[in-house]
């Protein structure tokens, strides 16, 4: 693959950089349904053997994703920050290297707490400085796992390459890591059939998506071959050769076939050299750049894949048949699983007597049907490329079934208000599962009108239309009896929202079932979900919640008492609490009231402090004479007492 090389750049947490331009996007409103960024979160490095990982990104960028490949190579600094190097020069593709102290090794343990911490704050640097404000995390191993489940608005999806477990040396801990995440993605892609029923023990959003090849790259001869000195014919491989490589059956084949070359391209792991040689038909070559494998392949006579038979090899579907494939050249395989697809175009062994015949066969005889046949190996790798394999991934990720959540949004009068919150709800959610049911209590200044009109152009929209005002808690119990979500959300229509804020407040409600309802931090609220945050208008809001969100990924603080300008609960939470109490008539202290009762339950009542939530605040109580106001607010409090016991009024967070 060719790579080109910008210069690095390296960036350190906290910046005194303004914010990017980039975020020039959220101040003009443009929609984020368009383009998710793709968060590679890779086992390798990118200048590694090319494999699986790179060319998931090399065509996802090339499919037109924003792609960032996170090496598991760390750089070894004492602040948080990340290097960056651009990998195409008209692709948006990116390697990102984060600051860890001491640069720990991915494969050993878990990472420390304060590793965690600060890779977290170098990924918080790089999200800002790239406005990645909606994203699709593609984890391919266990390490990174702990810093993907606190990214904000981001699906989560494991690329399951292998039988982690069947290498026999993986901690324990990051096995116990990997079954979580096989529990709690969103999708789990893996790369063959004896994964897919693994896998599904865990998670039923699983899907297989197999390796491929670069079609183009092996399917002519180079201008420039490999050839024996002697004009030997030339059994080879190429690939890893490690503990899963028979050793013992290339010795068989070298001594069935002495006056053929064995030729072995690849970094050998396992001294195998040292063990075969006094064998002089056996050649290493040692590692090779990708680039260069045609060199080799095009000049084999019979291609090998000699693994031995283990929980490992069980579960793999190796990339370099695909193309030896491309190349047309007869391949001879250990019988494993994931060899049958290939059919009759790859022979497959049960024994080294078998593999050891077929090898010879196919050295030794030429006839007028192997055109026929290398025509079909070709066509057949035509039709499996990386290119293909992200497009299924793309349509597996379009398919993924998150939890469906109803969205609950009482309006009387104020119509301008509506507007905007109804507008931002439509445009900021990116959430592929929601119902947006609006309950009007008799508005009076054209907001009927408005809502039946926006409701024929936007199908998620539900509509009800009350005769009169039912008040706060009857109003929003009429549209929460019409909810069908998993997930109940409650939001005020002098509200707006800012993006992807559903995903990132569900994940908190999933992350941790001990939270019975959850809020958002707002500008304007009597609690301590009120944060200090300056903007004027809607402009500025968008990139200042940005800045605030993005500094506390994955945080999330408890509350006495979430006011209910914008809350979610879990369907299992709410058909436990039940309805709002409608006795609270118009409003005050039905969310004082409904938090006591999720406590009853044993249950925690949060504020994510990653969600924020512009907040207009009391615009229909604003309309009240304050003395009929103040006599609400009184009556109202006697009742909450009288369930309750004394009211303790809220408290704003302390600086």
């Amino acid at each position: 693959m060719s790579v080109t090389q910008a210069k690095k750049v390296n960036r350190q947490y906290p910046s005194d950089k303004p914010l990017p331009a980039n975020l020039a996007a959220l101040i003009k409103g443009d929609s984020v349904h368009s383009r998710r960024d793709f968060l590679i979160f890779s086992i390798i490095d990118w200048h590694f053997r090319i494999q699986r990982p790179q060319q998931l990104s090399k065509y996802l960028a090339k499919s037109g994703k924003r792609t960032f490949f996170f090496s598991n190579h760390f750089i070894d600094a004492t602040q948080p920050g990340y290097a960056i190097e651009r990998l195409d020069s008209v692709d948006e593709l990116y390697q990102i290297k984060l600051h860890v102290a001491g640069a720990p090794a991915i494969y050993f343990s878990p990472p420390t707490r304060h590793h965690l911490a600060m890779i977290e704050q170098g990924m918080v640097q790089f999200l800002m400085d790239f406005a990645v404000i909606s994203s699709v995390s593609i984890v391919q191993h266990a390490y990174w796992y702990p810093l993907v489940t606190r990214l904000p608005n981001s699906l989560r999806i494991y690329d399951c390459m292998d039988h982690h477990e069947g290498f026999g040396n993986v901690p324990e801990k990051l096995i116990e890591i990997e079954k979580k995440m096989l529990r709690e993605s969103d999708l789990v892609v893996v790369t063959s059939t004896w994964l897919e029923n693994y896998a599904c023990n865990y998670n039923r959003n699983c899907t297989v998506i197999r390796n491929a090849s670069e079609f183009d790259h092996f399917a002519a001869p180079p201008p420039e071959c490999f050839s024996d000195s002697r004009g030997s014919k030339i059994i080879g491989y190429y690939g890893a050769i490690a503990e899963w490589f028979d050793l013992d059956l290339i010795r068989g084949i070298a001594q069935a076939e002495p006056d053929a070359l064995i030729l072995l391209v690849g970094n050998d792991t396992i001294a195998a050299a040292e063990v075969v040689k006094t064998i002089p038909n056996i050649v290493f070559t040692g590692e090779v750049p990708y680039h260069r494998l045609p060199y080799y392949l095009h000049a084999f006579d019979v291609c090998l894949l000699p693994f031995r038979v283990s929980p490992l090899t069980l579960a793999t579907n190796p990339v370099k048949v695909y193309e030896y494939l491309a190349a047309g050249k007869p391949v001879v395989c250990t019988d494993l699983p994931e060899i049958a697809q290939f059919g009759d175009l790859v022979y497959r062994a049960a024994t080294h007597d078998s593999f050891i015949r077929i090898v010879s066969n196919c050295l030794h005889s030429v006839t007028a049907v192997d055109n026929t046949v290398f025509q079909q190996r070709q066509e057949f790798a035509r039709e499996q490329t990386w290119n293909h394999r992200v497009s299924t991934l793309t349509e597996a990720i379009q398919a993924i079934s998150l939890p469906k959540i109803s969205i609950v949004v009482l309006t009387y009068n104020n119509l301008e208000l509506t507007k905007l919150c109804l507008n931002s709800l439509l445009h900021w959610s990116d959430y592929p599962s929601i119902e947006v049911i609006v309950v009007d209590n008799a508005s009076t200044d054209g907001t009927p009108d408005y809502l039946r009109e926006l409701q024929q152009k936007e199908p998620i929209v539900q509509l009800v239309l009350n005769e009169q005002n039912h008040g706060f808690a009857k109003g929003n119990n009429i549209g929460l009896r019409t909810a069908t979500g998993d997930f109940l959300v409650v939001l005020n229509n002098d509200t707006i929202v800012t993006p992807g804020w559903l995903l990132t407040m569900l994940r908190h409600l999933q992350a941790d079932p001990t939270i019975g309802l959850i809020g958002a931090v707002t500008n304007n609220i009597g609690n301590e979900a009120k944060i200090e945050i300056a903007y004027q208008g809607p402009d500025e809001m968008l990139p200042a919640a940005f800045t605030y969100t993005t500094a506390h990924i994955g945080q999330h603080r408890l509350l006495r008492t979430a006011a209910f300008f914008c809350v979610m609960i879990p369907r299992k939470v709410f058909e436990q609490v039940g309805l709002l109490d409608e006795n609270f008539g118009r409003g005050f202290f039905e969310d004082d009231d409904y938090c006591r009762r999720i406590e009853r339950l044993g249950l925690r009542i949060a504020c994510a402090e990653d969600v924020f939530i512009h907040h207009h605040l009391s615009a229909s109580f604003n309309k009240i004479h304050d003395a009929e106001k103040r006599a609400l607010f009184e009556k109202n409090k006697a009742y909450y007492e009288s369930k309750w016991g004394k009211w303790e009024p809220h408290e704003y967070r302390h600086k």
